[in-house]
């Protein structure tokens, strides 16, 4: 997503969360909806009205890009296949699986659930127009409420029509679009080759990307300014995700199966409670160039200090303040054992953020497993071709 989402409420238990970027969808599709598309269908209304059905216009889209995600969820619950929460952001809605489907058939279906769950609410809504139509002709001349209802069968029109485009596009064969995903899950079922079937559907997705953004330049330059930046920021959005996606799949398949404490570095760097936030930084930032460190009583973990929060102490308090005073608590989030499989560090550091995770036994800190050391191992293997390279052997210090 582009910011922190906020969570807004749940659905079959699933988080519903709101991306700062949606806002900007919302505002576009509010006043494209009030000032272009319904003046043209019903001309000569107040500015009001048109503004009220677009507002409705608006729940309506939100409401159908959820149920479009929900779908997803739900077969993916069905699969065993964990999904952390469903987001809406600029670009519609994403159902955030924590991780990857186990079988072709599972990420077909759980692919599908989405364009089906659209076709329907189009169907539905299509239908839902004509009753209302139906019902207005039969009704004329019986005053406002056949304007009402006049106007609700627009609106309904509209979404019904959404929801086709909705479907139709996500049935594109580009990766990370359903289509593309149903693409990959096929390939992947015959040669059984997940990453092969991943390279052949992102390289469409990304040649798809390409090109949503060349047809957003040519809208640019012959004056459709807004639709061609609305093509542009999507063709670059699906091609930044199909190569994101390639890149996860690749790490997935190298780094699945060996345990944290293979690329974990063993005695790590680890502060005292009681340092000050002056030795903190003349002793251990400066020193080792890192923008956090795990802080430990002995070999008990406590917690673990981050850079950021050091800037929100005065200079002039650095010498009194104390690493207790600023650390974090070790939670779930930032902390994982040493037995864990790789795969599953890798989906931790994606949802949380994080860069390092802290590596604890029993209470106790046994290691530091870094981000960077990762990509490094992969880069490597990648550059050698190696599919499957052999475990490392870590050293001490982190």
């Amino acid at each position: 997503m582009f910011t922190q989402p906020v969570t807004l409420f749940k659905v079959f238990g699933f988080d519903i969360r709101l991306d700062a970027s949606w806002l900007l969808l919302a505002v576009l599709v509010t006043w494209s909806l009030a000032v272009g598309f319904f003046p043209q269908m019903r001309p000569g209304l107040s500015p009001g009205i048109y503004w009220s059905m677009g507002v409705i216009g608006l729940i309506g889209l939100a409401a159908s890009i959820l149920l479009h995600e929900l779908a997803h969820a739900l077969v993916a619950r069905r699969y065993d296949l964990p999904i952390r929460s469903i987001t809406l952001f600029l670009f519609g809605g994403v159902a955030e699986l924590r991780e990857e489907p186990r079988s072709p058939s599972s990420e077909f279906l759980v692919a599908l659930a989405g364009p089906v769950m659209s076709f329907a609410l189009a169907g539905l809504l299509w239908l839902s127009a004509q009753a209302i139509g139906a019902g207005v002709g039969q009704g004329a001349g019986q005053g406002a409420g056949q304007g009402a209802g006049d106007l609700l069968g627009v609106v309904a029109g509209y979404l019904a029509t959404i929801n086709l485009l909705l479907a139709t596009f996500n049935l594109v064969p580009a990766y990370p679009l359903d289509g593309g995903r149903m693409l990959r899950a096929a390939l992947w079922g015959w040669k059984r080759d997940i990453v092969w079937a991943t390279r052949i559907a992102s390289l469409l997705g990304s040649g798809f990307g390409v090109l949503l953004i060349v047809l957003g330049l040519m809208n640019v330059l012959q004056g459709s300014f807004l639709a061609g930046m609305w093509w542009f920021l999507i063709g670059m959005f699906v091609r930044g995700a199909s190569s994101m996606a390639l890149q996860q799949t690749v790490a997935r398949e190298v780094l699945s199966g060996r345990p944290v404490s293979a690329f974990m570095r063993r005695e790590p760097v680890a502060v005292d409670p009681g340092t000050t936030v002056d030795r903190l930084v003349s002793d251990y930032v400066y020193r080792h160039y890192y923008k956090s460190f795990p802080v430990v009583s002995g070999d008990r973990l406590l917690g673990w200090v981050v850079i950021d929060d050091v800037k929100e102490v005065p200079r002039e308090e650095w010498g009194r303040a104390v690493v207790e005073g600023l650390m974090r608590p070790a939670t779930e989030e930032n902390t994982i054992t040493s037995g864990e499989d790789v795969g599953v560090a890798l989906d931790r550091m994606r949802q949380s953020g994080l860069s390092r995770l802290l590596v604890v036994d029993g209470g106790r800190l046994v290691g530091v497993l870094s981000l960077k050391d990762l990509i490094g191992y992969l880069q490597i293997a990648r550059d050698l071709g190696d599919r499957r390279p052999p475990a490392p052997r870590r050293s001490a210090g982190a």
